[in-house]
């Protein structure tokens, strides 16, 4: 039994668990650690709760409106519905309607008829839009419980058309989720106001948020981006403030620097449903709030004639391009400035007035990267942006989104290959210029692809020549967000200036933080170096890193191994042209020798041997049908006058190595063995043809691992290997000792593997799993490749790195 002594003194009411329970309940025993973390869970699951039912009327209410006002209109009314919805079901909790009555929403509702509601919604809404001296002189003989609702203003509930202020017909049920589940069954006053950022998620369909790049940010997220940019130092100013022993000289710091915070401006250009905004303006009131406690003398704040609160929503300005989100952010910054407000009537122990509402926030409806940013607030009175932009990469783009890139960076450009998020880096470093140097702080969560492979070399090249610095950075994460679809993309978070003003600068990771004093795009702590793409020039004495073999055959070129032996009994001739395949699946989980697909390899071939074979004939019928249904005029269409061959043929004569493509970065070494020339390799690997052993030692260290995790681009969290990683590592060609070194230790790890031929490279390769035979050849031709790069045996990661950078850039110099 657990007795929390804090809600029940007397410890009447004991939580009784089972000790084969507790770890799925441990968070009981929560209240023993973080009394306000119980607040926060509570927070949560309110939210959460009301998210979901908000969810289910929307999704209830949908299909009864008539399709007559167009579906755009449609969705614009429910979307309005909503919002004011979940305004009205906050303003009676929280005491705002009427502070007597804090069911007045919903005991309004509950008099009529479900059929009837939608007219009674209608005549609310008219109410909350009008002062009291504009509404009917007979109101309140009529209905005198619709008179007690007071003015909201706003334009939140501001009748615009017929056609996008509609409100369909409810049913019991509608009614019901409104009145009982939400109006009586959930106290709205206590929800987080990022609740919206979940609800207007829950709204819009899976190829909604894909095609616009969206992705609601937790709270923890946002704090990643906010507290280094700006709020772990206005803490810290505060709590110096606060320790000031002279009272006369604390008085006078505290309102400079409650007017510092009033100062304050604050741009999401991509603001969502305004989760960013929400939650820094709560943090910013929640400061102002620490302060006004911290005022020696009371006596003035309690006066009736005194506002003492300086914050307000009119500091914080967004740009978003989906009107609905537009009034989701308006109406959460309304909630969050009403929270704070109650927080600050209790540290003055009086009451200010809220509605009619005072204040508006600077929520535009546009498209962000057709928008002149000075236009909203200027560059000379702004002092931070912040968000989550975007994330969408080249082939999810739609025409409109490509079309933004050309606009941000000219037609034709590199930058308009990389991910859709670096267009509002652009814009920012845009806009940032002519002001003075770090005046305005940037921090943007984004797609980690924007620090690797050739985004560096292509974009941040040009942004480092223009005076932007990263003053902060946290490195690859996994995305975690509260909407009821979790988007499952790796992130990584940048703060940045023109110049920053702090000499030290973070690095943060799984493993905590790292100072340092430059941070690279790459997010090391190294000087700038750029890995230029050199995709097809091959290093001096290497051979060329060349892709496989595309087949775009829609598979109709392919056979299991069954496939193939039941077509060799059948037919003898297909035994030489039916060869095994490998792409960069099969290569790492097979075993060696076994192949387990198989493809038509036509390639020297009299195709008249087995063109008169229906099944052949058959497939190569569908491969031409697949082909000429691409893009006319390109590559795979013309190929398909010649469906029995692969559209791309890069298969070497001798043997050659191969490299996957896309590999976990778990591993410590990329697994990668020679093949002969009679195993077709696909284009999910790259080759290496004529490779020498002493490069296959290479190619396999702990040195090339830390060059290709370091520049490498990735898909997800996987390591994505490139011509540009293999070109521009510095290679070195070694002497005749170093030479017949490398290749002993090569032959070792050959032979090491050969021991275990009931075990795939990707088994072999866990790195918790490798047998001791192949760690101790790793390890020998480690050492090998370390003292060729004249390192030592135990030469740290930063150190081998350090050495393979100042090699570029002598290389490069």
């Amino acid at each position: 039994m657990i007795y929390n002594m804090d809600s029940d003194p007397n410890g009447h009411d004991p939580v009784v668990i089972q000790l084969k329970d507790l770890p799925s309940n441990y968070n009981v025993l929560r209240f023993l650690i973080d009394d306000k973390f119980k607040d926060v869970i509570v927070e949560q699951q309110l939210s959460f709760k009301a998210g979901k039912l908000i969810g289910t009327i929307y999704d209830a209410l949908k299909p009864r409106y008539k399709m007559a006002y167009g579906s755009e209109n449609v969705l614009k009314s429910l979307n309005k519905l909503c919002v004011r919805l979940v305004f009205c079901l906050y303003a009676e909790d929280a005491g705002l309607f009427d502070p007597n009555d804090n069911h007045v929403f919903g005991n309004y509702l509950k008099r009529f008829e479900a059929q009837d509601i939608r007219v009674r919604l209608k005549n609310l809404f008219t109410v909350l839009d009008q002062k009291p001296e504009e509404r009917d002189l007979y109101l309140e003989d009529d209905d005198p419980q619709l008179a007690k609702f007071p003015y909201v203003d706003g334009n939140l509930f501001k009748f615009e058309s017929k056609e996008t202020d509609e409100i369909p017909s409810f049913t019991e049920e509608i009614k019901h989720l409104l009145v009982t589940e939400c109006s009586e069954s959930l106290d709205w006053s206590k929800i987080s106001p990022t609740i919206f950022g979940a609800l207007f998620e829950s709204t819009l369909n899976q190829v909604t948020r894909r095609t616009r790049g969206m992705h609601y940010t937790s709270v923890e997220n946002i704090h990643k981006v906010i507290d280094p940019l700006f709020l772990d130092d206005l803490k810290a100013e505060l709590e110096k403030i606060k320790a000031t022993k002279n009272a006369k000289k604390k008085e006078a710091d505290l309102i400079k620097f409650q007017n510092k915070l009033a100062s304050l401006k604050f741009l999401d250009p991509a603001c969502g449903s305004g989760n960013f905004l929400t939650e820094t303006y709560l943090c910013i009131r929640r400061l102002e709030n620490d302060l006004i406690r911290a005022y020696t003398d009371m006596a003035f704040l309690e006066s009736e004639d005194f506002n003492p609160i300086k914050v307000s929503i009119n500091q914080f300005y967004g740009i978003e391009i989906n009107d609905f989100a537009v009034a989701v952010a308006n109406t959460a910054l309304w909630i969050a400035e009403s929270q704070m407000l109650q927080e600050t009537e209790s540290i003055i122990k009086r009451s200010i007035d809220y509605l009619p509402l005072k204040s508006n926030s600077n929520i535009i409806h546009g498209n962000a990267l057709r928008i002149d940013w000075n236009g909203i607030v200027s560059n000379s009175e702004l002092s931070y942006i912040i968000g989550n932009p975007p994330f969408v990469g080249q082939s999810r783009r739609t025409a409109e989104q490509s079309e933004d890139m050309y606009i941000t960076f000219g037609k034709g450009n590199p930058e308009t290959k990389l991910d859709y998020v670096l267009c509002w880096f652009r814009k920012s470093l845009d806009y940032l210029k002519g002001t003075p140097s770090s005046k305005i702080k940037v921090s943007f969560v984004a797609t980690n692809s924007i620090c690797q492979g050739e985004s560096v070399a292509v974009f941040w090249k040009k942004a480092v020549a223009d005076g932007a610095e990263i003053g902060f950075a946290y490195d690859s994460f996994k995305w975690i967000n509260e909407s009821k679809n979790l988007a499952q993309v790796m992130c990584v978070i940048l703060g940045f200036s023109n110049g920053w003003d702090k000499k030290q600068k973070i690095i943060f990771n799984d493993n905590g933080m790292t100072l340092c004093e430059h941070i690279s795009p790459y997010l090391k702590d190294e000087n700038d170096f750029w890995i230029s793409s050199r995709g097809t020039a091959a290093p001096e004495s290497c051979p060329k890193i060349i892709k496989g073999s595309e087949p775009s055959d829609g598979g109709h070129l392919f056979f299991n191994l069954d496939e193939r032996n039941a077509l060799i009994k059948k037919y003898p001739i297909l035994e030489k042209c039916i060869r095994p395949f490998v792409g960069g699946d099969e290569f790492l989980n097979s075993k060696a020798g076994v192949f387990n697909r198989w493809c038509l390899w036509a390639l020297g071939f009299n195709t008249a041997e087995f063109s008169k074979i229906r099944e052949i004939r058959e497939r190569l019928e569908q491969v031409k049908q697949t082909r000429l249904q691409s893009t006319p005029d390109n590559r795979i269409s013309k190929s398909a006058e010649y469906p029995y061959l692969f559209c791309q043929i890069r298969q070497p004569a001798g043997s050659y190595l191969i490299f996957p493509r896309h590999t976990t970065d778990n591993r410590k070494y990329i697994p990668i063995a020679y093949l002969n020339p009679d195993v077709i390799v696909g284009d999910a690997c790259y080759i290496i043809p004529d490779a020498a052993l002493h490069l296959f030692a290479i190619l396999i260290s702990v040195v090339h691992m830390k060059w290709i995790k370091m520049v490498c681009g990735r898909l997800g969290k996987a390591l994505r290997y490139s011509p540009s990683v293999y070109n521009n590592f510095p290679w070195l060609t070694p002497d005749d000792r170093h030479k017949a070194k490398l290749e002993k230790t090569a032959r070792g790890i050959l032979a090491a593997r050969d021991k275990f031929p009931e075990n795939s490279l990707a088994e072999l390769y866990m790195d918790d799993e490798m047998p001791p035979e192949l760690k101790k050849a790793h390890r020998e031709n480690d050492n090998a490749v370390l003292e060729l790069y004249g390192l030592g045996k135990n030469a740290s990661e930063e150190e081998i790195i350090r050495k393979l950078i100042d090699m570029h850039a002598e290389k490069t110099a």
